[in-house]
């Protein structure tokens, strides 16, 4: 199955240096999809049966629900644990802010997220579900980062770049431009050193009209 990817084409090679404070992977949703696949598959080689997916709010939700396709478990949930401000910049620690939408008890349960970078979100995650009864947790995400605090049960590449998802692009858009804008930074500057990295440029363009007019 091929998934195209929406207004963004990177080459073959995902990662780019935006700044030198910053190495950046930029994985297209083809590459996602390959990642759950494989992720999918380990997880019922595992002989791990789920009765409930979580995603965890808001970079688990898109592969919580290919998960849920792939493994042919319709039951699902979420759980927003709030940490990240902004590229490079987190509060000391999350707090969970949405508890888990179902009830978990007795249930063997498949927590989903993108990355686990400091870890501790997903650390969070957990003992929220463990204190709400869940007799079992898995966790799996995408990459995971060496320094996190918990190691997911499944995860697919272990990196230490910083991980632009297909579903937060826009999202990047606006925290580089106010990061770059804050080292006396013009847009053009901003705009350029994206396209760069990998971004397409219309898309590009595009965010910042929006951001810059307020229209967004």
């Amino acid at each position: 199955m091929t998934i195209q990817p929406l207004l963004f084409s990177p080459s073959k090679k995902e990662k780019w240096t935006l700044t030198e404070e910053y190495e950046f992977e930029i994985p297209s949703w083809e590459r996602i999809y390959e990642m759950l696949l494989n992720l999918a598959e380990k997880i019922q080689n595992n002989g791990f049966k789920p009765d409930l997916i979580v995603g965890v709010c808001r970079g688990g939700w898109p592969p919580a629900r290919v998960m849920s396709d792939l493994l042919n478990n319709p039951q699902m949930a979420n759980v927003k644990a709030e940490f990240y401000l902004g590229v490079g910049e987190t509060k000391g620690e999350p707090v969970i802010t949405q508890p888990v939408s179902v009830s978990v008890r007795d249930k063997k349960v498949l927590v989903v997220d993108d990355v686990a970078d400091t870890g501790k979100s997903l650390r969070l995650v957990k003992k929220h579900l463990q204190e709400s009864g869940a007799a079992d947790i898995k966790i799996v995400t995408l990459y995971y980062k060496p320094w996190s605090v918990i190691i997911p049960d499944y995860y697919e590449k272990k990196t230490s770049h910083w991980i632009i998802f297909p579903w937060e692009r826009k999202e990047t858009v606006r925290n580089v431009l106010r990061k770059f804008q804050k080292k006396g930074k013009t847009v053009e500057e901003v705009k350029e050193k994206l396209v760069k990295c990998g971004f397409e440029r219309e898309l590009v363009e595009r965010f910042l009209k929006e951001i810059l007019e307020g229209t967004e």
